[in-house]
């Protein structure tokens, strides 16, 4: 079958290549893959890829081979699958509790949206806690993650401030229930009594100071690439025995064909609307990915296997 491999070459981060056709374990479905989307974070994996390694973790297709131990969908079934890795080819082995079945209300473009930042979304906001009438700083709003902070927080009642120094998606965020955009962590007013941190740096302090005591802070992505710095002292102006918690999307205790399938009936129900920024056949990848790298595409890059 036909793969996209990384070359780690900036130019043209991915190439296509023979390879053979998984062969699924008794627990895995193999899907033909319709269309996939890319993460930030696979793009930046593949500027130092590692031996063998294949990219492709947010997928939708067709199961054509149901799974040898009977769990999962059965028969030619529509669905949205979170492999952990190789979901760039025409097809892929999908663990069953890895895998959602798509309704026809649903499309496999928004499917193929839905995976990565969409599972971080609804796990960052149950690890958040009750939101309610509470308020909540989100930085790196921009992508695909804030998205879908910002549309479940603001259903669920939080008073969401969105940081993005765009000003389009600023417009798309308070359309979403944004209550309030900024375009830097220095602007946000506070005080918060939750705080979701995904860039790292400097925005970290920042936010932190802006949090009431005993808040809580989830940092769940260093998108600046740059290491936080951080004094002790500086909790006693305000966010005195606050809480900074790790949260990685994979640790939880939930099942992922179970969230999956969370985010699938939302997305029917249209309480959860999948942005796609661009839709193109996957012999444009590199391109894509290039224009991801370069902040050219807003929204989801989903590619489609024609």
């Amino acid at each position: 079958m036909k793969a996209l491999i990384p070359t780690g070459d900036p130019a043209e981060p991915v190439a296509f290549a023979d390879v053979p056709e998984p062969t699924p374990r008794p627990h895995e479905a193999l899907v033909k893959v319709e269309a996939f989307s890319v993460n930030r974070g696979e793009t930046f994996k593949l500027e130092k890829p590692g031996p063998g390694e294949r990219p492709g973790k947010d997928v939708a297709g067709l199961v054509v081979q149901p799974a040898a131990d009977g769990s999962g969908p059965s028969g030619i079934t529509r669905v949205v699958g979170h492999p952990m890795a190789g979901g760039w080819a025409e097809y892929v082995a999908v663990p069953t509790d890895a895998l959602a079945a798509l309704p026809d209300t649903v499309s496999v473009l928004q499917g193929a949206a839905l995976s990565l930042a969409g599972l971080t979304a609804l796990r960052l906001l149950r690890a958040a806690g009750p939101v309610l009438g509470r308020r909540v700083l989100l930085t790196g709003a921009s992508g695909g993650v804030g998205h879908y902070v910002t549309e479940l927080a603001a259903a669920a009642g939080a008073q969401v401030t969105a940081v993005t120094r765009d000003g389009e998606r600023g417009a798309r965020l308070a359309g979403l229930g944004a209550a309030e955009i900024v375009h830097d962590v220095a602007d946000a007013r506070g005080p918060y009594d939750v705080v979701l941190e995904s860039t790292g740096g400097r925005a970290l302090p920042l936010a932190l100071a802006r949090l009431a005591r005993r808040g809580t802070l989830i940092w769940f992505g260093q998108a600046s690439r740059t290491p936080v710095t951080l004094d002790f002292f500086d909790f006693f102006s305000g966010p005195e025995s606050a809480v900074i918690r790790h949260f990685h999307y994979l640790d939880a205790d939930s099942r992922l064909d179970d969230d999956l399938a969370a985010l699938v009936r939302l997305t029917d129900e249209g309480r959860l609307h999948p942005e796609i920024g661009r839709v193109t056949d996957w012999a444009d990848t590199a391109t894509t990915l290039t224009d991801l790298r370069d902040r050219r595409i807003r929204g989801k890059a989903v590619l489609t296997l024609s």
